[in-house]
Protein backbone atom coordinates (compact mmCIF):
# COMPACT_ATOMS: atom_id res chain seq x y z
CA UNK A 1 0.00 0.00 0.00
CA UNK A 2 1.39 3.79 -1.20
CA UNK A 3 0.95 6.11 1.60
CA UNK A 4 2.18 8.73 -0.59
CA UNK A 5 -0.54 8.07 -3.67
CA UNK A 6 -3.06 7.77 -1.37
CA UNK A 7 -2.35 11.01 0.43
CA UNK A 8 -0.27 13.18 -2.00
CA UNK A 9 0.12 12.15 -5.20
CA UNK A 10 0.91 14.34 -7.33
CA UNK A 11 -0.48 17.54 -5.27
CA UNK A 12 1.70 20.72 -4.98
CA UNK A 13 2.11 23.75 -3.23
CA UNK A 14 0.50 25.52 -5.96
CA UNK A 15 -2.75 23.04 -6.58
CA UNK A 16 -3.04 23.21 -2.62
CA UNK A 17 -3.01 27.42 -3.04
CA UNK A 18 -5.77 27.00 -5.59
CA UNK A 19 -7.66 24.89 -3.52
CA UNK A 20 -7.98 27.25 -0.36
CA UNK A 21 -8.93 30.10 -2.57
CA UNK A 22 -11.76 28.09 -4.44
CA UNK A 23 -12.70 26.98 -0.58
CA UNK A 24 -13.02 30.51 0.61
CA UNK A 25 -14.85 31.48 -2.74
CA UNK A 26 -17.50 28.85 -2.29
CA UNK A 27 -17.84 29.08 1.67
CA UNK A 28 -18.21 33.31 0.67
CA UNK A 29 -21.06 32.04 -2.02
CA UNK A 30 -22.32 29.78 0.03
CA UNK A 31 -22.89 32.20 2.91
CA UNK A 32 -24.51 34.66 0.83
CA UNK A 33 -27.29 32.64 -0.64
CA UNK A 34 -27.78 31.48 3.25
CA UNK A 35 -28.88 35.00 3.68
CA UNK A 36 -30.49 35.60 0.90
CA UNK A 37 -32.91 32.97 1.78
CA UNK A 38 -34.07 35.01 5.03
CA UNK A 39 -33.15 32.46 7.42
CA UNK A 40 -31.53 32.43 10.56
CA UNK A 41 -31.78 28.63 11.80
CA UNK A 42 -31.70 25.13 10.71
CA UNK A 43 -35.35 24.82 12.78
CA UNK A 44 -36.89 27.52 10.59
CA UNK A 45 -36.17 25.54 7.04
CA UNK A 46 -38.98 23.62 5.15
CA UNK A 47 -38.43 20.08 3.13
CA UNK A 48 -38.12 22.56 0.48
CA UNK A 49 -35.41 24.51 1.96
CA UNK A 50 -33.12 21.38 3.47
CA UNK A 51 -33.29 19.79 -0.36
CA UNK A 52 -31.76 23.57 -1.99
CA UNK A 53 -28.97 23.30 1.02
CA UNK A 54 -28.00 19.97 0.39
CA UNK A 55 -28.04 20.44 -3.74
CA UNK A 56 -25.69 23.58 -2.63
CA UNK A 57 -23.41 21.25 -0.78
CA UNK A 58 -22.94 19.27 -4.16
CA UNK A 59 -22.78 22.59 -6.44
CA UNK A 60 -20.08 24.41 -3.78
CA UNK A 61 -17.95 20.69 -3.22
CA UNK A 62 -16.89 19.59 -6.41
CA UNK A 63 -15.63 23.07 -7.76
CA UNK A 64 -13.44 23.25 -4.57
CA UNK A 65 -11.14 20.87 -5.58
CA UNK A 66 -11.46 20.29 -8.74
CA UNK A 67 -9.08 21.99 -11.15
CA UNK A 68 -11.37 21.35 -14.23
CA UNK A 69 -14.24 22.76 -12.87
CA UNK A 70 -14.32 26.85 -12.85
CA UNK A 71 -15.96 28.59 -10.44
CA UNK A 72 -17.92 30.99 -12.88
CA UNK A 73 -20.08 27.44 -13.48
CA UNK A 74 -20.26 26.95 -9.78
CA UNK A 75 -21.48 30.79 -9.47
CA UNK A 76 -24.06 30.49 -12.10
CA UNK A 77 -26.03 27.50 -11.13
CA UNK A 78 -25.84 29.33 -7.24
CA UNK A 79 -27.37 32.52 -9.12
CA UNK A 80 -29.86 30.36 -10.71
CA UNK A 81 -31.30 28.88 -7.46
CA UNK A 82 -31.34 31.64 -6.08
CA UNK A 83 -33.63 33.31 -8.51
CA UNK A 84 -35.58 29.94 -8.51
CA UNK A 85 -35.93 29.83 -4.79
CA UNK A 86 -37.46 33.85 -4.53
CA UNK A 87 -39.56 32.74 -7.79
CA UNK A 88 -41.28 29.48 -5.78
CA UNK A 89 -41.58 31.94 -2.15
CA UNK A 90 -43.24 34.52 -4.41
CA UNK A 91 -45.63 31.74 -5.25
CA UNK A 92 -45.75 30.17 -2.22
CA UNK A 93 -47.29 34.08 -1.08
CA UNK A 94 -49.60 34.08 -3.75
CA UNK A 95 -51.35 31.16 -3.86
CA UNK A 96 -52.09 28.82 -1.07
CA UNK A 97 -52.38 25.43 -2.91
CA UNK A 98 -49.05 25.60 -4.61
CA UNK A 99 -47.83 26.47 -1.03
CA UNK A 100 -50.13 23.25 0.38
CA UNK A 101 -48.45 21.31 -2.35
CA UNK A 102 -44.51 22.37 -1.46
CA UNK A 103 -44.48 22.31 1.84
CA UNK A 104 -47.55 20.04 3.20
CA UNK A 105 -50.48 20.90 5.30
CA UNK A 106 -50.28 20.73 9.35
CA UNK A 107 -52.32 18.03 10.82
CA UNK A 108 -54.21 17.77 13.70
CA UNK A 109 -53.83 14.34 15.66
CA UNK A 110 -55.10 15.14 18.91
CA UNK A 111 -58.73 16.66 18.99
CA UNK A 112 -60.30 17.20 22.06
CA UNK A 113 -58.30 14.50 24.03
CA UNK A 114 -58.69 11.78 21.35
CA UNK A 115 -55.78 10.78 18.76
CA UNK A 116 -57.86 11.62 14.86
CA UNK A 117 -57.23 8.30 13.18
CA UNK A 118 -57.10 9.79 9.76
CA UNK A 119 -54.46 12.08 10.10
CA UNK A 120 -52.07 9.78 12.12
CA UNK A 121 -51.80 7.37 9.14
CA UNK A 122 -50.99 10.19 7.10
CA UNK A 123 -48.60 11.84 9.33
CA UNK A 124 -45.50 9.37 8.94
CA UNK A 125 -45.19 9.15 12.75
CA UNK A 126 -46.39 5.85 14.69
CA UNK A 127 -48.17 6.45 17.80
CA UNK A 128 -44.92 6.14 20.34
CA UNK A 129 -43.21 9.02 18.15
CA UNK A 130 -46.66 10.96 18.85
CA UNK A 131 -46.56 10.24 22.48
CA UNK A 132 -42.87 11.09 22.64
CA UNK A 133 -43.82 14.94 21.45
CA UNK A 134 -46.54 15.40 23.80
CA UNK A 135 -44.81 14.19 26.57
CA UNK A 136 -41.67 16.57 25.91
CA UNK A 137 -44.03 19.34 26.26
CA UNK A 138 -45.27 18.52 29.43
CA UNK A 139 -48.55 16.10 28.71
CA UNK A 140 -48.95 12.97 31.24
CA UNK A 141 -52.15 12.02 29.22
CA UNK A 142 -54.66 12.81 26.33
CA UNK A 143 -57.06 13.95 29.10
CA UNK A 144 -55.09 17.70 29.55
CA UNK A 145 -55.16 18.14 25.29
CA UNK A 146 -57.33 20.04 23.12
CA UNK A 147 -55.70 20.29 20.46
CA UNK A 148 -52.67 18.45 19.15
CA UNK A 149 -51.27 19.59 15.64
CA UNK A 150 -47.96 18.16 13.02
CA UNK A 151 -47.11 21.31 11.69
CA UNK A 152 -45.66 21.32 8.46
CA UNK A 153 -42.10 21.64 9.30
CA UNK A 154 -42.34 18.59 11.73
CA UNK A 155 -42.52 19.91 14.83
CA UNK A 156 -45.74 19.65 17.27
CA UNK A 157 -47.75 22.20 18.74
CA UNK A 158 -49.68 21.48 21.45
CA UNK A 159 -53.27 23.60 23.31
CA UNK A 160 -53.53 22.39 26.77
CA UNK A 161 -56.90 22.78 28.38
CA UNK A 162 -57.20 24.91 31.72
CA UNK A 163 -57.06 22.46 35.03
CA UNK A 164 -60.51 22.95 35.29
CA UNK A 165 -61.45 21.36 31.59
CA UNK A 166 -58.77 18.55 31.99
CA UNK A 167 -61.06 14.73 31.40
CA UNK A 168 -60.07 11.48 31.46
CA UNK A 169 -57.55 10.41 29.23
CA UNK A 170 -54.93 7.84 27.56
CA UNK A 171 -51.99 8.09 29.77
CA UNK A 172 -48.46 8.63 27.66
CA UNK A 173 -45.95 7.05 29.70
CA UNK A 174 -44.62 3.61 28.68
CA UNK A 175 -44.77 1.93 31.73
CA UNK A 176 -48.25 2.84 31.92
CA UNK A 177 -49.50 1.92 28.34
CA UNK A 178 -48.32 -1.72 29.31
CA UNK A 179 -50.50 -2.49 31.96
CA UNK A 180 -53.82 -3.70 30.02
CA UNK A 181 -56.67 -4.72 32.11
CA UNK A 182 -57.75 -7.85 32.24
CA UNK A 183 -60.66 -7.08 34.61
CA UNK A 184 -63.07 -3.90 35.04
CA UNK A 185 -63.67 -1.71 38.41
CA UNK A 186 -67.35 -0.41 38.10
CA UNK A 187 -67.45 3.64 37.96
CA UNK A 188 -63.97 2.97 36.14
CA UNK A 189 -63.22 4.92 32.99
CA UNK A 190 -60.61 3.23 30.54
CA UNK A 191 -58.31 4.37 27.69
CA UNK A 192 -58.80 2.87 24.13
CA UNK A 193 -54.63 1.98 23.33
CA UNK A 194 -55.26 2.74 19.31
CA UNK A 195 -57.66 6.17 19.53
CA UNK A 196 -58.01 7.39 23.36
CA UNK A 197 -61.35 6.67 23.50
CA UNK A 198 -62.30 6.86 27.18
CA UNK A 199 -65.55 4.86 28.41
CA UNK A 200 -67.32 3.06 30.85
CA UNK A 201 -66.09 -0.85 30.30
CA UNK A 202 -68.68 -4.08 30.80
CA UNK A 203 -65.57 -6.54 29.89
CA UNK A 204 -61.95 -5.76 29.85
CA UNK A 205 -61.86 -6.87 26.04
CA UNK A 206 -64.88 -4.85 24.78
CA UNK A 207 -64.49 -3.52 21.19
CA UNK A 208 -63.86 0.90 21.13
CA UNK A 209 -66.96 2.42 19.85
CA UNK A 210 -64.31 4.68 17.92
CA UNK A 211 -61.83 2.56 16.72
CA UNK A 212 -62.82 -1.05 16.84
CA UNK A 213 -59.76 -1.82 19.02
CA UNK A 214 -59.87 -4.16 22.26
CA UNK A 215 -57.04 -2.96 24.06
CA UNK A 216 -57.57 -0.79 27.26
CA UNK A 217 -56.08 0.83 30.14
CA UNK A 218 -57.26 2.69 32.99
CA UNK A 219 -57.59 6.67 32.07
CA UNK A 220 -56.31 8.86 34.18
CA UNK A 221 -57.06 12.71 34.79
CA UNK A 222 -54.16 14.06 37.02
CA UNK A 223 -53.65 17.69 35.95
CA UNK A 224 -50.51 19.27 34.36
CA UNK A 225 -47.12 20.19 36.87
CA UNK A 226 -46.12 23.65 36.01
Amino acid sequence: MDFFTIFIHDTDWTFIGEILLRCLVMYTMIIVFLRLTGKRGVRQLSIFEVAIILALGSIAGDPMFDETLPLLQAFIVMATIIILYRLTTYLTMQYQSFEDLLEGKPLYIVENGEMVLEHISKGKMSHDEFFAEMRQQGAEHLGQIRTGLLESDGKFSILFYSPEEVRYGLPLFPKAQKDLITEVEPDTYYACLHCGNVELLSSPDAICQRCEYCKWIKAINTLRQT
